[in-house]
């Protein structure tokens, strides 16, 4: 048969899809021996044949044969990879073909394609940088893999000290919104600087060995003989916050303005409210419309039997007692239900009441009540009641909008109370130093600097006085069965999700339209006046270039962007290569000014984006500052973790913590703020420089 002929019946036999099985005409004699390889009815397999000669190779070309590989030549005879089933099998041995290595089987592929993702293992160190503190070296990394659905991939790093010393430690799986991000691990104590790592998997990947980086590799200026610091005496109340903002506008006049901002907050208040009943048999929730300080504290409830058959249900107010009379029926016993009574209450004062059923009450028949009083509940009795009038520092030599702008906020958080002490520091530092250091002089000369020390007085107050784990402000936004008193403790809003981008109402992650969320989000966008506050400062003064937002506790710097949508965990937009540059240097700088103080550092793995180094924060105020105004904003959280050398365990600090640690994160963190004044007066040269 010529070439041509058989490529044609090649063609023709895939085509139809045959058997590649000798015909009478073409066979030849059978080879002496059974094969010893044997296939299962209809099981394929890739077997090494030794055909006789090239002719048999021929044949095998021409019949379709699935020839997996090319033919080798072994002492005349003809080796041959071939695809084949139990059938196919049979025929090529009749013809004299001898399998000599099974090479594989259709029931290996699986495990073969398990052992194939197993090892298809790639690792990238995203982080690995060393630092000391405290007399100890620490050790930082995080490390992906390419094997980012499998959630039993086990990664561990090794390292390698100066000194020659090595060790192992594991990391662990982040994931965030069900999106793998990487593996990780607590920073880790060396005995010396570690001058390699290098990362392996349970699957067998391999990472290349990489040079762990000095963080943050950056230290402030030396500050001069005779700088004053350390004006942090005691937690601050909003009270006495006020009377410092007070007393640094009449000790430096020149220096300082003070703002009013535009919006009142509610004040240290809320509305008065009583069980009408007892809860745990029957009870209706009644509730002034006022505040209790306008009038409503002490007014009385009672519920009475009219003593009489086939009356309705009505009610009365006077003399400050709200009495309820409730129905009766042709017999003269009570037949009003705690609904009834909630409902008449609510239709009949409706400026004056509000009422609702307990939480479990509901249907049951309302009973008899002697009188109950309503009462806001507020512990607080040397606080104001008053709309709290939120006001700002505004520091500079010249603050007519011409200097660069610096804006500094704290206590967005009522429960954070270590922060408020962190911008009063820096406020008294850049004042005090004014006249005495030539680097400070310079600074507040060249930036025109706002601090609002407390953004949510009204929540500070509760924090202080009647619920220290206090986040939000003191609105109440609930309504219904959430108006329970015994919620009183979770309501209000989160002024940190109470801003226009990225925010709840845009679909983002991390705020809530649950009321006694504690990340609920408000109404609608700047519903709040704390956060109205904010932007009004920042939208009335353009020059504000920088923002810093102090909060605690944990240790993190931050920047945007600090949300994302749920599904595929999609962010807001990135800033730009030269911008991201720009955030993560200035934080080296900033991290380095805060760890000159007590040897605290910032973890690089808490330093980056919030929704990278956190977690997405729905409607935050540096993503408004960004995103809106254009004004590079971070976000403090100030509070690091301290290392325990006894447990060898790293140990939080809490919102609150003793007023010793309170006052080493005002120090440290005040420094951190001076560093970006700083960094804003430097970028005010360049840009003054570049004009010229």
């Amino acid at each position: 048969m010529s070439l041509r002929a058989r490529w044609a019946a090649t063609a023709a036999l895939l085509i139809l899809g045959s058997s590649f099985a000798a015909t009478p005409a073409d066979a030849e004699p059978a080879a002496a021996a059974a094969p010893a390889i044997a296939l299962s009815s209809g099981e394929h397999a890739l077997i090494r044949f030794r055909l006789a000669d090239q002719a048999a190779l021929d044949r095998l070309v021409v019949q379709g044969a699935d020839l997996a590989a090319r033919p080798k030549t072994d002492a005349g005879a003809v080796l041959a990879d071939v695809v084949v089933d139990d059938v196919q099998l049979a025929d090529l041995v009749r013809t004299g073909a001898v399998p000599v290595q099974l090479i594989e089987t259709e029931s290996s592929a699986p495990a073969r394609r398990s052992k194939l993702a197993e090892t298809a293992d790639t690792l990238q160190f995203l982080q690995a940088y060393w630092w000391t503190a405290g007399g100890r070296t620490f050790l930082q990394t995080e490390v992906a893999t390419t094997a980012t659905d499998d959630p039993d991939v086990e990664i561990s790093v090794t390292w390698t000290a100066a000194d020659g010393t090595t060790g192992t430690y594991p990391l662990v799986r982040f994931e965030d919104s069900g999106e793998y991000q990487y593996h990780y691990a607590l920073p880790q104590p060396l005995p010396g600087k570690p001058v390699k790592v290098s990362a392996t998997s349970s699957l067998g990947g391999v990472s290349r060995a990489v040079t762990p980086s000095a963080w943050p590799a950056a230290t402030p200026p030396p500050t001069p003989a005779g700088y004053q610091q350390d004006f942090i005496a005691a937690y601050m109340t909003p009270t006495d916050i006020t009377a410092r903002i007070k007393r640094l506008a009449r000790q430096y006049p020149k220096l300082v303005d003070v703002i009013n901002l535009p919006n009142k907050t509610q004040g240290y208040r809320r509305t008065a409210v009583a069980y009408l009943g007892d809860p745990a048999v029957a009870a209706v929730v009644v509730e002034s419309i006022k505040f209790g300080d306008q009038g409503m504290n002490g007014v009385q409830v009672r519920t009475v039997d009219p003593g009489a058959a086939n009356r309705p249900l009505a009610a009365s107010y006077a003399d400050r007692v709200l009495t309820v009379r409730l129905a009766t029926d042709s017999t003269g016993a009570t037949i009003s239900t705690t609904d009834d009574v909630a409902a008449f209450i609510t239709a009949k004062y409706p400026q004056t009441f509000r009422a609702s059923v307990e939480n479990g009450s509901a249907g049951l028949r309302m009973p008899v009540v002697a009188p109950v009083r309503l009462d806001d509940g507020l512990k607080g009795t040397e606080v104001s009641k008053k709309p709290w009038t939120v006001q700002a520092l505004r520091i500079g030599k010249v603050r007519d909008g011409s200097r660069i702008g610096v804006l500094a906020y704290s206590q967005e958080h009522a429960r954070e109370w270590a922060t408020p002490l962190v911008t009063l520091e820096f406020a008294e530092r850049l004042l005090a130093n004014y006249a005495t250091d030539p680097a400070t002089k310079a600074l507040v000369d060249n930036v025109d600097v706002f601090i609002i020390p407390t953004v949510n007085p009204d929540g500070a107050n509760y924090s202080f006085n009647d619920y220290n784990f206090q986040r939000k402000n003191l609105v109440d936004h609930c309504a219904g069965t959430s108006r329970d008193p015994r919620y009183r403790d979770s309501w209000g809003v989160d002024v940190n999700r109470n801003y226009t981008v990225g925010s709840y109402f845009d679909g983002y992650v991390g705020g809530s339209a649950n009321c006694l969320s504690g990340t609920y989000a408000g109404t609608g966008e700047l519903s709040e006046a704390e956060s109205s506050n904010v932007i009004a400062l920042a939208t009335a003064h353009p020059n504000i270039r920088f923002a810093m937002n102090v909060h605690s506790y944990g240790g993190y710097f931050m920047w945007p962007p600090g949300s994302y949508r749920a599904d595929g965990r999609i962010t807001l937009p990135r800033p730009s290569i030269d911008e991201s540059k720009f955030f993560l240097d200035s934080a080296r700088r900033i991290v380095g000014a805060i760890a000159s103080s007590r040897g605290t550092v910032t973890w690089p793995a808490y330093t980056g984006p919030v929704a990278d180094v956190l977690y997405s924060a729905a409607g935050n105020s540096a993503d408004q500052l960004y995103y809106e105004l254009g004004i590079d904003a971070w976000d403090f959280e100030v509070g690091n973790d301290i290392w325990n050398d006894t447990t060898q365990e790293w140990e939080g600090v809490g919102f609150q913590p003793p007023y010793d640690e309170a006052h080493a994160e005002a120090q440290e963190y005040a420094g951190g703020l001076i560093e970006l004044v700083r960094v804003a007066s430097e970028v005010q040269a360049r840009e003054a420089a570049a004009t010229r």
